[in-house]
């Protein structure tokens, strides 16, 4: 059987963008990245999403600038990926923990109770601290880990670090 370039080409685009071959149109896939480019969840296992990445349309607007993580009060906190510590400390009434990583990105996680501090280094995969205090959860009845990005004073979805987020394309095949 001999499949046309233009088939064989698209296959290797779905491929190539993990995109799986016959994904209905409109739908979109969260495939998990390659570990080699995957961050890891800052809590064990794979924790639900309370509150999703919901950013303003203007940078003085209201929004979710970040992800709400479910979780229990003590949890372990761990670093979704190496970094160095860039703050440590309480903003308004809940602990704050930055980890500055290599390619610049600016991690935050709150509330977070940590002994480390500006300068230390941490590996991903290491417990950093442990979620304490009031959260973002705590009318829900349930408490919650908040997880933010930035690039510069952008603030991006966290879970693209985590999982492929971009839609499913199904791209036309070539009649033979």
């Amino acid at each position: 059987m001999r499949i046309s370039i233009p088939v064989r080409l698209t296959a290797l685009l779905c491929a190539a963008l993990l995109l799986p071959l016959g994904t209905p149109p409109g739908t979109t896939a969260a495939t998990p990245l390659p570990a080699s480019l995957a961050w890891g969840w800052p809590l064990t296992g794979k924790p639900a999403v309370a509150n999703a990445f919901d950013p303003p349309a203007k940078p003085w607007l209201a929004g979710h600038r970040g992800v709400d993580l479910a979780a229990e009060q003590g949890a372990a906190v761990l670093a979704p990926t190496s970094g160095v510590v860039t703050f440590s400390g309480v903003v308004v009434n809940r602990g704050v923990l930055t980890i500055a990583e290599p390619g610049g990105l600016r991690i935050s996680l709150e509330p977070v109770v940590s002994e480390l501090r500006p300068g230390d280094p941490v590996a991903k995969g290491a417990q950093i601290g442990v979620l304490q205090g009031p959260t973002h959860c705590d009318g829900a009845g349930a408490a919650c880990l908040h997880w933010g990005v930035r690039r510069g004073e952008e603030y991006l979805d966290p879970l693209q670090f985590i999982m492929d987020l971009r839609p499913s394309v199904l791209l036309p095949l070539d009649s033979p």
